[in-house]
């Protein structure tokens, strides 16, 4: 189970990585402009795509458990948000 919460959180964090190479990818798949999709589609099959990869990951390794997957996940998409929110936190900007 921890392994499968740790590949979610991989691919939560992975996926903002994988919008641009996604769009690239999508764009000459369907023979269309790669600014005509909009910024939430590419987020969602960003997540959807670099979770099915950990979701292989999980089955090759024979540790599958979809909602640690899908903890993991949202760890992964949020963590940075939140550690940004604590280091905001700690070091007030006095100047504004």
């Amino acid at each position: 189970m921890l392994v499968t919460l740790i590949l979610g959180a991989a691919a939560g964090w992975g996926a903002g990585f994988a919008e641009d190479h996604l769009r690239g990818l999508m764009a000459r798949a369907l023979s269309v402009d790669a600014a005509s999709f909009k910024p939430v589609e590419i987020r969602s099959l960003s997540i959807v795509a670099c979770l099915f990869l950990a979701a292989i990951v999980a089955a090759l390794i024979a540790s599958t458990n979809a909602v640690a997957l899908t903890l993991g996940a949202v760890l992964g998409v949020l963590g940075p948000r939140i550690r940004d929110m604590i280091r905001a936190a700690r070091a007030p900007d006095y100047d504004a």
